[in-house]
């Protein structure tokens, strides 16, 4: 079976899946490591993967980045900001100026 202008897909853990794009990124192995609590687990696959990829993984680095520069990174977009601004604020954090 074949899906329109989609191309069958198998990642290294043997997931099947289709993309019409050249993303590798496998949405079965995305599902599974969706982080459950903390601010990453607020964010969109591609949001997270952009402060993964850029090790941003604790809200004290995040705090060590201007809005700017995270804008900067492949992945993330303006509609995550408030969510950032929102998770840094609980802790007394935020964007470096």
């Amino acid at each position: 079976m074949t899906t329109p202008n989609k191309n069958l897909k198998i990642c290294n853990k043997g997931h099947q899946y289709y993309k019409s794009s050249d993303c590798s990124t496998c949405p079965i192995c995305e599902r599974e490591r969706r982080p459950e609590n903390g601010f990453l687990a607020m964010l969109s696959a591609p949001a997270r993967r952009a402060l993964e990829n850029n090790d941003v993984t604790s809200l004290q680095k995040l705090s060590s980045y201007s809005e700017k520069e995270i804008l900067k990174f492949h992945g993330m977009g303006p509609a995550s900001l408030p969510k950032l601004r929102s998770a840094l604020k609980e802790k007394g954090l935020s964007f470096k100026d």
